[in-house]
């Protein structure tokens, strides 16, 4: 738990700005990022809610591994959205590590 508690440290502030940014942008070409944005925003007040104590993000992570194909990062996006999926999947490799 103390490489997940790193990690949301490191990346929770960039994702808070970054996931409804790339929702705008290329969300009418990947409908799918819209629940990535969903999801991100359950994780961030579940964490937000639990402070330093584990939070239950099991749900989450296996269902963001479902709609991102285990965070595939797709030909045609940005840099941002690829370093999204990027912290998104150090992030749940770090919860369940």
């Amino acid at each position: 738990m103390a490489k997940f508690n790193e990690l949301k440290e490191r990346y929770f502030d960039k994702l808070v700005q970054y996931v409804p940014i790339v929702a705008g942008v290329h969300g009418g070409h990947h409908p799918e990022f819209h629940e990535v944005h969903g999801l991100f925003k359950r994780i961030h007040e579940k964490v937000s809610e639990t402070g330093s104590s584990k939070p239950d993000l099991k749900d989450e992570f296996l269902k963001l591994r479902a709609i991102t194909d285990n965070y595939k990062i797709p030909g045609d996006v940005c840099e941002t959205y690829e370093a999204v999926y990027k912290m998104l999947e150090e992030l749940d490799k770090a919860y369940f590590g």
